[in-house]
């Protein structure tokens, strides 16, 4: 396979991962993900953000978590986001610091 059509296979395959968590499965808390998987959506708008950033398309944090989210990130939060329990809260700090780092203050 060339390189090109790898490329193009795993953009499709990061696009249908990206419409299942955002068209099929909006209920599914992003915390839910980071605590069992390590990773959420917004790791993967980051990822993309520093994708873009290593090709040097400037891009915030913001414009990257709206393209992914198709929407602004308020609105998603606001539709699809609930509360989480305080040991839901705890299990993702542990998560976040294994698998991003230490949160900025």
């Amino acid at each position: 396979m060339d390189d090109a059509t790898r490329t193009e296979l795993e953009a499709a395959a990061f696009r249908a991962l990206r419409d299942h968590l955002i068209d099929k499965r909006p209920e599914v808390q992003n915390i839910d993900l980071m605590n069992l998987a390590g990773f959420c959506r917004n790791c993967l708008s980051r990822w993309y953000q520093e994708a873009a950033e290593a090709r040097g398309i400037a891009m915030t944090k913001d414009e990257a978590r709206e393209i992914f989210y198709g929407m602004p990130y308020d609105a998603w939060r606001a539709a699809h986001q609930t509360e989480a329990d305080e040991a839901t809260k705890a299990a993702f700090a542990v998560a976040f610091a294994e698998n991003v780092g230490a949160p900025k203050g």
